[in-house]
């Protein structure tokens, strides 16, 4: 399976995959999402280790079942050959009502079929006022 655009990344083409990264985690779509990572994609998402496409569906399912209208934007930060750096912000209210805003980092790595095999995330959270939010 190929996921255009493939290796080695230009400046467009690593805006094209930021881009429709953001999209499919907007959808909230486990499924939709884990078809862009290869089978034994391998993440670090703060201190959690997920291995294999199966384990990502798992881990989104959850996460959505309790980051409820969640919204979020991802921007380049770098790019070179088959690696991708990202900064990303988005925002959820947990089941309890509370907002929060989430900034971050991601390290991402692909295969030659444009797969994304390895992502590291580190995030941290603040609570906020649903009056503050930006997204």
């Amino acid at each position: 399976m190929k996921k255009l655009p493939v290796p080695p990344f230009n400046e467009e083409t690593a805006k094209q995959k930021v881009q429709m990264a953001e999209n499919a985690w907007n959808s909230k779509d486990p499924v939709v999402v884990s078809m862009a990572y290869t089978i034994d994609t391998e993440w670090r998402n703060r201190v959690s280790f997920i291995n294999g496409r199966k384990e990502v569906q798992n881990f989104l399912k959850n996460k959505w079942s309790n980051e409820l209208n969640y919204k979020l934007k991802k921007e380049l930060w770098g790019f070179r050959n088959n690696r991708i750096a990202v900064r990303f912000e988005y925002e959820y209210m947990n089941v309890k009502g509370q907002w929060f805003r989430a900034y971050g980092n991601e390290n991402w790595e692909f295969d030659e079929n444009g797969l994304m095999q390895k992502r590291f995330a580190s995030i941290n959270d603040i609570e906020i006022k649903e009056s503050e939010r930006k997204l």
